[in-house]
């Protein structure tokens, strides 16, 4: 075997112009399906960054109707969404896809917080505790957190973020003062800061931006949940973050997570008022049947108030389709490029055979045997295809980057794309060479040292 690998260099040495030009087409089709999957395999991990969680594996899960969140001061009657507590907590993170989870209350304040005689707008209060800070990322630079003295004595303090504090104070020290929410005074105790994950965002259109970076910028000021009834002048369901174990679980842990909160929801909840309980007073489902009230209860429970993830996954799970069935598309395009490469290779190996059809004679009259002249054709035409499936590697690496450079799009190559495409361009060679080597085994001696 070393022998014919030995004698393949030689030969391949010998015709270099016939011998990279045979490569050719192996090293094109190489190239193109490693640029393909590299790239196509560097955009599904930005997908996952950019929609899965934001890097950080986290989901809210919020209370929904119709595919929008709803809380009581949008005028819904929600009685039939439990108040959960801290032993809700509990069961969440004992889930085996969830790793952590918090709940807290929200409501965008475009009015009513003051410092002073400043009417900041736009700020997303946030009444929860010290949990939420830490699932979110956030980090105390000035100032303290909470301590569960702050919980339990109900005390009027407020933690805000670095952008609050810029276009509130400008410039003073935030620690201490006094702001104003709905018209109660809160004492500033410390600020915040979202630490650096790294997660940069690719922005293509407004749809984007509003995605990211409106949220991104968007002011933050967090309080106790146990004042949040003095604040909303609500007592309402909380709202859910859990932090799945990794970006494979986020399905599995919204999933989970819905399923456990919605249990505690009475059925059809404050969407169903009279029909329900005429229906509970013991109307069976064949009766409402009759009474035509089947496609009835059939909206109301469309309509029913329940907690809901967000639906980034799903939304990144077809994106992720969409560029891999084009990802399959155009490999088997430039699987047709190899294919016109082992051709080049079966015709190349022909010509040889017929060039050295007096050295197949001669060694098979000094003995050789079938099997040995097959061999070592074969091995010819895999040296061959393996080494220009090794160059094809190399250029597919460099295009990729350079298509990403070009494009602005992540790579990320692909070792078992490398493996495989080493390997099928020596089954390439194998196959194609399959014919010129069994037409050189069974060449007869005598009129191959004959031959002129």
């Amino acid at each position: 075997m070393l022998e014919n690998i030995r004698i393949s260099f030689q030969g391949i040495w010998g015709h270099k112009m016939r011998s990279l030009l045979t490569m050719l087409g192996i090293i094109i089709g190489i190239a193109a399906i490693i640029a393909i999957v590299s790239t196509i395999k560097g955009t599904n991990e930005q997908i996952k960054e950019n929609l899965i969680g934001s890097g950080d594996n986290t989901l809210k899960i919020t209370t929904q109707q119709n595919g929008y969140d709803v809380s009581p001061s949008d005028g819904l009657d929600m009685s039939g969404v439990p108040i959960y507590d801290a032993s809700k907590l509990e069961e969440l993170t004992a889930l085996d896809s969830v790793t952590d989870a918090c709940m807290y209350h929200f409501r965008m304040m475009y009015q009513g917080v003051y410092f002073r005689n400043t009417d900041i707008q736009g700020v997303m209060l946030v009444g929860s505790d010290a949990r939420y800070l830490s699932i979110n990322g956030y980090r105390i630079v000035e100032g303290r957190g909470f301590v569960p003295e702050d919980q339990t004595r109900f005390r009027n303090v407020v933690i805000l973020d670095r952008k609050t504090v810029l276009s509130m104070f400008e410039g003073e020290s935030a620690v201490g003062q006094t702001v104003e929410v709905s018209g109660i005074p809160f004492t500033v105790i410390g600020v915040m800061e979202k630490e650096d994950d790294g997660f940069e965002p690719v922005v293509n259109n407004l749809d984007d931006y509003l995605t990211y970076y409106q949220t991104e910028n968007q002011s933050v000021m967090v309080v106790p949940d146990s004042v949040w009834p003095v604040v909303s002048s609500f007592d309402e369901p909380y709202q859910f973050i859990v932090k799945a174990k990794d970006t494979e679980s986020m399905s599995t842990a919204a999933k989970e997570a819905e399923d456990l909160l919605n249990a505690g929801i009475r059925s059809r909840g404050s969407s169903v008022t009279g029909m329900d309980s005429g229906l509970d007073d013991g109307l069976s489902e064949k009766e409402a049947d009759m009474l035509g009230l089947e496609e009835g209860v059939s909206g109301l429970e469309s309509n029913q108030i329940k907690y809901k993830s967000e639906d980034t996954l799903e939304k990144a799970k077809e994106l992720q389709k969409l560029a891999n069935a084009t990802k399959s598309q155009l490999i088997w395009i430039a699987g047709i490029s190899l294919l016109v490469g082992g051709i080049g290779v079966m015709n190349i190996m022909l010509v040889s055979v017929t060039e050295r059809t007096r050295e197949i004679g001669l060694k098979k009259a000094l003995g050789a045997r079938r099997r040995m002249i097959l061999g070592q054709f074969l091995t010819e035409a895999s040296v061959l295809t393996s080494l220009g499936g090794i160059i094809g590697v190399g250029a597919g690496i460099g295009l990729a980057y350079f298509i990403g450079k070009l494009a602005e799009v992540p790579v990320a190559v692909s070792g078992w794309a490398i493996v495989i495409s080493v390997v099928f361009s020596m089954v390439i060679g194998i196959l194609f060479g399959l014919i010129p080597s069994i037409k050189a085994s069974k060449l007869d001696p005598i009129e191959a040292l004959r031959y002129e």
